[in-house]
């Protein structure tokens, strides 16, 4: 008999997590379309099938998943009254929520207040998942929205001892993100941050997961943008075009832009987004510019649009310009979906702590120690393949 692997995600109502529901939910229900989902031609021992993949998590919208959806409009009234009708019956469960660090976030499906509180209940929504569901397995994928940047010297993320300690006091350095990650190394779970919000990458939650060498990854998705920048950038280098500028900029207005209509929240995004080019090019590009605007009207069609500045042989001067009118859902989902598989497969092998190996999946790839990330795409995809062992690679 298959093994059913639960993926319990941290805003669930929003649109990336209902997106990857459904589209699962439609290969449950007999659509042999993999399009968009990197791992699909894959043949590799243990990996969990698409259609044993049981979904089911917080968020502070306590409308049904299928209302939720439609409102995000990426999926419509066809898939929810086909394959995906199964998001009409589901709710999520009661969430972690802070204006303080989230401010443009609200609502009313919350936790009770206090941080050790949270993490019992979040314990509970996994323990409770799990056997409700006949699960094998559980992995947590944060999909909420962006929370900001916290302190430098906030005393709470120093050290694990301090990090107890503000548990106890309900410190409030400790963001939403950080508790869910914490309760689920607690509770052996692995864990992955799809978002820019600081969580197991904090110091004292990344030597929590080598302890219990629980797998965590992260963070922020790699989607559109900057996936196209960390292909294009290697090139160019190993061209010896020199890039002299590069212009970014993004109109998006779903909820993520949303949440990033807030400075604060806006600051950890624009710091995942512009430490890619000069890790990859190895000199510094200082007219590197990165613009995200909130502009509802889009939705989750989001444009993404970069002027290049470079200089060819001879000094001669030349431009290149892209333009990327994408779905940010559509590219997030399979992302989400398939780092919820490599979770699960990292601790089938006992591969605790820090998976590097899923870097391709994230702008800022959480590493071990101050081991500096690999961003470049081609060598990410290589070193992915490696771990995988499959045999297409």
């Amino acid at each position: 008999m298959a093994e059913r692997l639960g993926v319990a995600i941290v805003g669930v109502g929003g649109a990336v997590a209902t997106t990857a529901i459904a589209g699962i939910e439609l290969i449950k229900a007999g659509s042999n379309s993999f399009q968009g989902l990197p791992l699909a031609d894959r043949d590799v021992a243990g990996m969990v099938a698409y259609r044993d993949m049981v979904f089911g998590g917080w968020d502070l919208a306590d409308d049904t998943l299928g209302a939720c959806a439609l409102r995000h409009g990426v999926i419509g009234e066809k898939e929810l009254a086909d394959g995906a009708a199964t998001l009409n019956d589901m709710r999520p469960w009661k969430a972690v929520g802070s204006t303080g660090h989230c401010a443009n976030i609200d609502g009313r499906n919350k936790m009770e207040s206090g941080h050790r509180a949270a993490v019992r209940q979040i314990q509970e929504d996994l323990r409770r998942f799990k056997e409700e569901k006949g699960l094998d397995r559980v992995v947590v994928i944060n999909l909420a929205s962006t929370e900001r940047m916290p302190g430098a010297s906030d005393e709470a993320l120093q050290s694990r001892e301090a990090f107890e300690r503000g548990l106890d006091a309900d410190d409030g350095a400790i963001s939403p993100a950080m508790l869910y990650a914490y309760a689920s190394i607690d509770a052996g779970t692995p864990y992955a941050n799809f978002t820019p919000s600081v969580a197991a990458d904090v110091a004292p939650l990344a030597q929590f997961a080598a302890e219990r060498n629980v797998p965590v990854a992260g963070k922020d998705g790699k989607t559109g943008q900057t996936f196209i920048k960390t292909v294009i950038a290697p090139a160019l280098r190993d061209r010896a075009l020199h890039v002299d500028g590069w212009f970014s900029t993004n109109i998006l207005g779903n909820s993520d832009g949303l949440a990033l209509d807030d400075p604060k929240s806006l600051e950890s995004k624009l710091g995942t987004k512009g430490s890619v080019l000069d890790s990859i090019l190895g000199y510094p590009v200082e007219d590197h510019i990165v613009m995200i605007h909130y502009y509802r009207p889009r939705g989750d069609d989001k444009e993404a649009w970069d002027n290049i500045d470079l200089t060819g042989f001879m000094g001669q001067k030349m431009q290149l310009k892209l333009n990327f009118l994408c779905k940010d859902s559509i590219l997030a989902a399979p992302l989400a979906i398939e780092i919820a598989r490599c979770l699960d497969l990292a601790q089938q092998r006992g591969d605790g702590g820090v998976q590097e190996q899923m870097g391709l999946f994230f702008k800022l790839p959480q590493m071990t120690g101050d081991r500096a990330p690999v961003h470049g795409f081609p060598e990410q995809q290589l070193i992915l393949d490696r771990w995988l062992g499959d045999t297409q690679a």
